[in-house]
């Protein structure tokens, strides 16, 4: 999950100042200035105490935390709306760079005019993030389950009516909250309109250094550059299940029951690796079974991680880092467990929030935690309003591109591989990859979109589930493993959106950090294939890493995209160059089963 910190309080509505400027008087340059400078401040006290709040909020989740969140929050809107409307005063003004970004940014932002209405707000933001975390589903008979436990059952079991019981389970949990999520959604886009946004989807378009319009266009670019390889991969995948499970259970065409990928959302298919995996050279290796049989605690995982990104050149973490961090689950309370990245203070004060399994995957998730906290740390000298990412993007990408370095070279330099164990052939590492990678795609492109038609008042309450079912159809070729229920909300069985976190990040994340990859594997000299390649160590190409995330967001992002890659466009093409093997060998796979099907 994305840091969360000063950029993205800013820009989410949740933190700003109140600074007026004379009612009447023609505005200057040197009053706009001083707002600024003053506005910033005032921001940067507000989001330490606000960022408190949300981090006691999540770590202890009761009625007075849930309280306390909304207090800030309701607080934070309101000095977010009127900075919002002080800063419209200096617009057309002749200023400097930094100040007029900082202009545009204050206005990248809701307003609420009514106090009550700016309370209702926050209090259904809180309300939205803690009704998720508290969500179980209880079988008959059984002990109630959280997501944790559940996703583990869909991770393992073969049983397919297991599945469907367990999926159907989680999904009957958010219609409890659907009616908040739907009050939300008006007082969020009537926040919007009051800063002259078409509606919140169109703000949220609006933070990408170009039109709304223009960004939806470049989305739709980028999925049809990579959308031929997730077809193999999708087409391949239908042969095994259906080997696996059955033509009862999986179709011979149309889209694949959505609970049979071995994930809540079918948003990582890497759970099912072992049904899909070729079968030779697949190797012997399995981290998860290293991690478990060394006793790998959550400390041990997070030190793995944080070695990787001193290995670059970088920094050790801050020792409160390690003091003030929530790596495990506590037993004597409900915590968010959903990873994120914290910075409270735009300084020194990073943490971590994740429940941390010894698992292979937990283990590039905590690669990619640490990529938020570096990225913090070393932006941590731009003033306020600019320590963010280039594009929230961009905060995704950095450890993503790190965990691309997760490679057998890697493993055994760290002990973690014997130098006897194989990991599989190419085909079977881009395999596992892209079951994490490319199956990806098409549900991080089709959240956002969901949700920006929900925004634009295009889709109704009452068809909700309709058109994201119609969406998952569309781009993942998959379907709901029920029909679909009255009053339904599973969109809201996703965190993001029961938290209202964009969601288009993911996306341009998973296409930057293949550009951010062949950039510094070619700085760092490397020549081989793209999917073999590791900057483990080297400090050249950590030295231009470095160089890229101090600029965080004080430059528009094709400036820093084209820093690190000397590229100013995002380009699909760098990860269908790093699949390209796979794209070769699944066409002909899907050749054979298709051949072998007509005898």
């Amino acid at each position: 999950m994305v840091a969360v910190g000063a950029f993205q309080i800013a820009h989410a509505a949740e933190t700003a100042s109140a600074t007026k400027p004379a009612a009447k008087s023609k505005p200057t340059v040197a009053e706009a200035e001083r707002f600024l400078n003053e506005t910033e401040a005032k921001m940067e006290k507000l989001n330490l105490d606000g960022g408190r709040a949300q981090w006691v909020a999540q770590n202890f989740i009761t009625e007075d935390t849930e309280a306390l969140a909304t207090y800030f929050g309701e607080k934070q809107l309101s000095l977010a709306g009127d900075a919002a409307l002080a800063a419209r005063r200096y617009n057309g003004l002749k200023l400097k760079d930094d100040y007029a970004r900082k202009l545009k940014f204050l206005q990248l932002t809701l307003m609420l005019p009514d106090a009550k209405e700016r309370e209702a707000y926050a209090a259904k933001q809180a309300g939205l993030n803690a009704a998720y975390g508290k969500g179980k589903y209880c079988p008959p008979g059984g002990e109630c389950m959280p997501l944790g436990e559940l996703e583990k059952v869909l991770a393992t079991s073969r049983d397919p009516a297991k599945l469907k019981e367990i999926w159907t389970g989680w999904h009957a949990q958010s219609p409890a909250y659907k009616q908040m999520y739907v009050d939300y959604v008006a007082l969020s886009n009537k926040g919007a309109r009051e800063m002259g946004f078409a509606d919140t989807g169109a703000l949220w378009r609006s933070q990408y250094d170009m039109p709304p319009e223009a960004f939806a266009a470049e989305m739709e670019r980028i999925w049809q550059q990579v959308k031929p390889l997730y077809d193999s991969l999708h087409t391949y995948t239908r042969y095994k299940l259906r080997a696996a499970y059955g033509p009862d259970v999986v179709p011979a065409t149309g889209p694949i029951p959505a609970h049979l990928f071995g994930n809540m959302w079918s948003q990582s298919w890497e759970n099912i690796y072992p049904l899909l995996k070729p079968a030779a050279n697949a190797g012997n290796y399995d981290l998860t079974k290293v991690l478990e049989e060394r006793k790998t605690d959550a400390k041990q995982m997070t030190q793995y991680a944080e070695k990787f990104y001193t290995s670059l050149g970088m920094r050790k973490l801050p020792e409160t880092f390690w003091e003030r961090s929530l790596l495990t689950k506590p037993r004597d309370r409900e915590v968010v467990c959903h990873a994120s990245a914290w910075t409270l203070d735009g300084k020194e004060d990073v943490r971590i929030k994740m429940c941390i399994r010894p698992t292979d995957e937990e283990f590039k998730v905590i690669h990619h935690e640490l990529g938020h906290i570096y990225y913090d740390l070393a932006y941590n000298k731009q003033p306020f309003l600019f320590q963010g990412g280039a594009n929230d993007g961009f905060h995704e990408a950095i450890g993503d591109t790190v965990a691309l370095s997760i490679t057998p070279d890697y493993l055994k330099k760290i002990g973690l591989m014997d130098q006897n164990q194989q990991a599989g052939d190419d085909v079977s590492e881009l395999m596992q990859r892209a079951l994490a990678k490319v199956a990806f795609l098409p549900f991080a492109y089709m959240v956002d979109k969901w949700r920006w038609d929900v925004y634009a008042g295009k889709v109704q309450p009452a068809d909700y589930d309709k058109t994201w079912w119609q969406l998952r159809e569309q781009y993942m070729g998959m379907s709901r493993p029920g029909p679909i229920t009255a009053n339904g909300f599973d969109a809201g069985a996703k965190y993001h959106v029961a938290a209202d976190v964009p969601y288009a990040r993911y996306f341009l994340a998973h296409m930057l950090q293949f550009q951010f990859h062949r950039a510094l594997c070619k700085e760092a000299g490397y020549t081989g294939p793209l999917h073999r390649c590791s900057i483990y160590g080297n400090e050249k190409a950590g030295a231009k890493f470095q160089k890229m995330l101090e600029m965080g967001a004080s430059k528009p992002w094709p400036e820093a995209l084209k820093a690190i890659s000397g590229e100013d466009r995002i380009d699909g093409q760098a990860l269908v160059d790093y699949f390209a093997p796979l794209k070769t060998w699944l066409d002909e796979q899907n050749r054979q089963l298709a051949a072998a099907d007509k005898k």
